[in-house]
């Protein structure tokens, strides 16, 4: 069985950066969209970069920014992978995955369709729920079927969008992602993480994973 990977959004200072490593967190996410209340500036970002582990992935979060932008945020920071929110078309994603990995992120509305995914083969994707002014960290759950489904159409699929420590045992064994995500659902206040809700989010993961003899391909 692969384990389903997890992945921390939101994290503005190192202290949070430092409790997700400790605890086995494979992916780190730093906002880099100015109207989020969990922006962070790619200066700071690169210093909690520096910091981390090996093994740990950090993730530059964008929202409808342009392939030079994502660029030379994305080197400031120190990170290689970018998360891509909004409108951005596969042709920009198929030029960026050449020197990143990329998550192109999709939103659960009226007009998802999963079957889109496939267009964007160069990409790892992550299914979220719809908010008409957020972008992520809205602790609103996604369509779940929709998630799964989506899953058959992408090469790596981290299910986000509400998840918290009660309910992401249910997720996983529901969608079969290969990573979760969660931001709000272990803060105190956006930005701040809780390390206790960190933990018990990990040990939910870990137990959903023991659990589980195998995914589908």
């Amino acid at each position: 069985m692969t384990s389903v990977q997890i992945k921390i959004c939101g994290v503005t200072n190192v202290k949070d950066a430092g409790a997700c490593a400790e605890m086995g967190v494979n992916m780190i996410g730093f906002n880099f969209y100015s109207q989020s209340p969990r922006y962070v500036e790619p200066k700071v970002a690169r210093r909690l970069v520096e910091a981390m582990p090996p093994g740990v992935c950090a993730v530059g979060v964008f929202v409808d920014a342009s392939a030079e932008e994502i660029r030379d945020t994305a080197d400031a920071a120190g990170v290689r992978c970018v998360q891509l929110h909004g409108r951005t078309l596969p042709d920009t994603c198929s030029e960026l995955a050449r020197e990143f990995r990329v998550i192109r992120a999709f939103s659960t509305d009226s007009q998802f369709r999963p079957e889109e995914v496939s267009l964007f083969d160069d990409c790892d994707v992550l299914v979220d729920a719809h908010h008409p002014n957020l972008r992520g960290g809205t602790g609103l759950t996604c369509d779940w079927p929709a998630a799964r489904i989506a899953r058959s159409f992408a090469r790596f699929l981290i299910l986000s969008g509400g998840l918290t420590e009660q309910n992401v045992g249910q997720a996983i064994a529901t969608v079969a992602p290969h990573a979760v995500d969660v931001c709000s659902g272990v803060e105190s206040t956006p930005g701040a993480k809780n390390h206790r809700a960190i933990e018990n989010f990990v040990t939910a993961v870990r137990t959903a994973n023991s659990s589980v003899n195998a995914f589908p391909s």
